[in-house]
Parts: C-alpha cells; structure tokens; sequence
C-alpha cells in the first residue's frame, strides 16, 4: 500500500497546497468583511481562522508554520530514500543539507528585509527557522525512532526549563520599553508569567544576539513576542514530522498507519492542552512553547491522517488538483506570497480603479482585491506545473 521511495506522494502534495492556500488567503482580509458584518457569526468564524490568535490559543491559520515544518520532517525519510538509491555518499548528502540550511536562513532573512534599506538581520521568519533546525533534523533522520523521541522529549522539557528558570518579570518591568505594544491587556500573573511578552528568556537572547549584526537602530523586542531561539521547538515539531514520515514508510498496512497517526495526533492534542489547562506552559504559537510544539503537532498528525484517507485510501483527488499544483512548489509560492503581500497587492487598485472590486459592495472589496491577486499566482503555479518546472533547495 506504500509508495516506493522514489514516487511523490499525493497526500503530502496536496497537504503542503492546502497550506499555501491558508497562507496566501490571507491576501482576501475576512477580518475586514466581518468588520462589516458585527452581527453575524459566519464571517466573525472565517476572520478568526484566517489571521493569527493574539497570544494564546489558536486558530486555523496557526497552523499554516507548524504544518510546514512539519511537513519538512515527514519528507525527509522520503528524500534519503530516493538519494541513497542514487548511490549518494552520507558526506555529500550532509553538504547538501547544510547549504539547504544556510539557504534558508538567508531567504528569510531577506523576505523580512522588504522595505528595509538594509538587510534587517532577523530569524524568525518560517524559512529561517526551518533552515536553523535543518541539519539537526537531517542527522536524526539517520537515527533510530527511540533517539528522536529522547531528542524531542530532550528538546521540549529543556526549552520548557529555559523559560520556567529565567526570572519572571517584576512589578517594574517596562513593557513597553521592551517593545510591547502600549494596549497590550494580556500578560500572565503567577508561574504563566515566564512567557509574557518580550519578558522571557528568546526576548532575553535576542537581545544581545539580533544587536550583534549591523541595524538602523538597536533591537529592544518584536512587537508580537517572535524570537530566534523558536527553532529549538520548531526542530521539535519537524522531529514528529520525521517520526510520522518514518512511519509512514515502515507501516505497510495503512490501517494501522492511520491508526498510529491518528492515536499520535489525539495524544498530543490533548498531552499539549493539558499542559496549558493545568498552568505548566502556555500554548502560545508565536513563542512556539513546547505545549504549543506537542498541540499544534497532533493536529498536524490528524491533518495529514484525513488527507492521506481520502486521496491515498480512497483514491479521490479530482478536487485536489488545484492544492497539488500550489504543492508541487511550495517554496515558490511561499516567497510570492510575501512579495505580493508587500508590492503589489497595496498598489492593485491603483493600477486598475476601484471599480472592478467593488462589483459586490464596498464590504467585499478585499476578498476580490485579494482574490485577483491569489488567482494570478496560482495561474502561475500551475503554468509552472505544466512546464515541469519545480523549485526547490
């Protein structure tokens, strides 16, 4: 029942679409129709799920960065697979994860600095977390599933001690000095208050580490709590990843597969909540917490065990045509995106008039704005489909 190491998989294709698609709706502003709608619940459900939670909890499109990385870590047994029946040496193989690491760290790093007038020496971007944590995911890749599981269970309670030891914030603690925003209303009191914003152990690091590259002016702290030490966790969400890949191309009885996914997807849901309920770590995805890592991945697993039941169990994939297109070049959608976001889509309107956006009334203005421009890429995409052409690092 399991494809042999050097075909694609379809389900992983048309998860890593379905991301982009979350990702790239963003361009529409639901939250902006809801804006004109208060009373009604639909559109009030759609915002929520299409832009990020303010601190804790999470909604759907928190789960766009979790599921990319995770996904890196699922295709990796794939990708050894099909290089060691090349005849590639490990040595060449660790060059080449090592240049896909700095790859990617610099991509972010210059995906953040648009519209800066210098490179803007940052790493929280996705690529540049991924790329941080890629050649320690590339090494356990070679190890046995007992390692990656000490390794994740290594890296989270570890992560978890980082922030539980660093001291909490006092009474005096200027927050906005730090770079909160001045409104900010949810900071903890008590144990939680370890992970209040720009008062923890990353904002610490950061401090000192983002301050040693050249900058317009000194980093004090990011306004949303992002950091550069979120790989450490993140390196944990690729490593079930890895796990859910190996997995996937041991367990030849794909009910069982499903089984192992979906037993692995409710634990950690519920492993992950219930350490936020009981007060130990907070779910926060914008500090990756390790409560956050073990949450957000059990819904990586039950994603990837839904989307691998219907396109590789039941062999439907009529629909999925345009999410495997997005798919297929993930990394080429994930940096058109960010341009779009910030050259053309503030200037669409002003190339083409109002007018054609406002066909359905001033309230629907942005998802057709937004809209237009998400074809556009995907009609790129997809030419980029046909011609066979697929950019990767």
């Amino acid at each position: 029942m399991n494809p042999p190491a050097t075909s694609r998989v379809v389900s992983l294709d048309v998860y890593r679409g379905f991301v982009m698609f979350l990702m790239a709706a963003e361009l529409m502003e639901f939250h902006v129709v809801a804006g004109h709608f208060p009373d009604s619940g639909f559109w009030a459900f759609i915002a929520q799920h299409t832009q990020h939670v303010a601190w804790t909890g999470c909604s759907l499109h928190d789960l766009i960065q979790p599921s990319f990385s995770f996904l890196v870590g699922v295709a990796l047994p794939f990708s050894l697979a099909s290089r060691m029946a090349k005849g590639q040496s490990t040595g060449k193989m660790a060059l080449h994860a090592l240049w896909r690491a700095f790859a990617l760290v610099m991509l972010g790093v210059l995906l953040r600095s648009i519209h800066h007038p210098q490179l803007n020496w940052t790493f929280e971007d996705t690529l540049s977390q991924i790329g941080l944590g890629y050649p320690f995911l590339f090494a356990l890749g070679f190890a046995s599933q007992r390692v990656r599981w000490i390794s994740l269970s290594v890296i989270l309670i570890g992560y978890w001690l980082l922030f539980a030891l660093y001291p909490a914030p006092g009474p005096n603690h200027d927050y906005v000095a730090a770079g909160a925003p001045p409104d900010w209303a949810l900071h903890f009191t008590g144990f939680a208050s370890h992970w209040n914003l720009n008062a923890n152990a990353a904002w610490s690091f950061d401090r000192r580490f983002l301050n040693l590259f050249p900058r317009q002016s000194p980093f004090i702290g990011h306004e949303e709590g992002y950091s550069t030490l979120s790989f450490i966790p993140t390196l944990g969400t690729m490593i079930l990843g890895l796990i859910a890949g190996h997995w996937f191309r041991e367990v030849k009885d794909v009910s069982k597969l499903l089984e192992r996914w979906l037993y692995a997807a409710l634990g950690l849901i519920a492993l992950g909540w219930g350490l936020h309920v009981a007060g130990v770590c907070p779910v926060i995805k914008k500090l990756w917490t390790p409560s956050w890592t073990l949450f957000s991945g059990g819904w990586c697993f039950l994603i990837l065990a839904v989307i691998h039941w219907i396109t590789e169990v039941h062999q439907s994939r009529g629909w999925a045509g345009p999410l495997i297109v997005l798919g297929r070049n993930s990394i080429a959608m994930y940096v058109l995106v960010h341009v779009v976001m910030e050259y053309w889509w503030p200037h669409l309107e002003r190339l083409l008039g109002r007018g054609p956006f406002l066909v359905f009334g001033e309230a629907f203005e942005t998802v057709l704005n937004g809209g237009t421009l998400l074809l556009a890429l995907w009609l790129l995409m997809a030419w980029l489909h046909r011609m066979k052409w697929f950019i990767r690092l």
